[in-house]
């Protein structure tokens, strides 16, 4: 569980509800048409704008915001190192029996073990990176464009809302309706943009950027043990993957 983005949600959601709740009812704030012109509104334009299935993916892939389940890349490279030792004991056929929990590492590791060449391995697996990217792009931008489209629904609600209230001025009960409509759709708009759809479009955004670094961890620790690479180079080039100040052993942590 990513505590960052669920902490960051709740809190603002809460700050939000508490300014409400402090200036009055959170009744006044309900408008059944001001909530179908932004949320209907916003989701039928983003439909138009791609297909159902990329928006069922971005719609599960939201939950990478929240869940964080990938291994670390200190992980990733003492699990490499030790597969590189066994590869240079007992040949890479060894390591069809090495149990691993990452499916990446694991399928690259396969393909070594049924005599794949080094550049036949390396453009699988760099094809792999790239197509996964392009899917996360794809759902990235589902909710960059839920960010550009709530607050222009909102926009046309507000219009439609002061036409409303300017064909009215002669019925003063009319006039309440559709000022709550104007200036609700405004903020429903808002909210969505700022407090759901962008800050989730750019937590995606970072999973990515993460991802394509491990993977191409992973890729390089792969080629290095088809190579028959030295256990130990093997760790110090897999280790230009990290902040310089996570690249010291435990034992030059300590002495550090």
């Amino acid at each position: 569980m990513d505590l960052a983005t669920l902490i960051g949600l709740i809190g603002t959601v809460a700050a939000i509800l508490t300014a409400i709740l402090m200036g009055g009812s959170i009744d006044i704030f309900v408008n059944a048409p001001g909530l179908m012109i932004v949320v209907a509104g916003t989701l039928t334009v983003v439909l138009m704008k791609y297909p159902l299935t990329v928006a069922a993916h971005a719609m599960k892939a939201a939950g990478k915001a929240f869940l964080n389940k990938a291994q670390t890349p200190k992980d990733l490279i003492a699990k490499c190192v030790e597969l590189s030792n066994i590869a240079r004991k007992e040949g890479v056929l060894g390591l069809e029996q090495v149990e691993i929990e990452n499916e990446f590492l694991r399928r690259g590791v396969m393909l070594i073990v049924d005599g794949n060449d080094e550049q036949f391995v390396r453009k699988m697996l760099s094809n792999d990176i790239n197509l996964t990217i392009e899917r996360h792009e794809e759902g990235q931008g589902i909710f960059k464009s839920i960010g550009d489209v709530a607050p222009a629904m909102g926009m046309i609600g507000t219009l439609i809302g002061l036409v409303q209230m300017m064909a009215n001025m002669s019925d003063p009960k009319a006039l309440g309706p559709a000022m709550a409509v104007a200036l609700l759709t405004t903020l429903y708009g808002a909210v969505i943009a700022n407090v759901f759809a962008l800050p989730i479009a750019d937590k995606l955004a970072l999973r990515s950027k993460h991802e394509r670094i491990t993977k191409s961890l992973i890729l390089e620790g792969i080629s290095s043990i088809q190579a028959g690479i030295n256990p130990r180079v093997v760790e110090d080039l897999l280790k230009t993957y990290l902040p310089g100040n996570q690249r010291l052993t435990p034992k030059e942590d300590e002495a550090a």
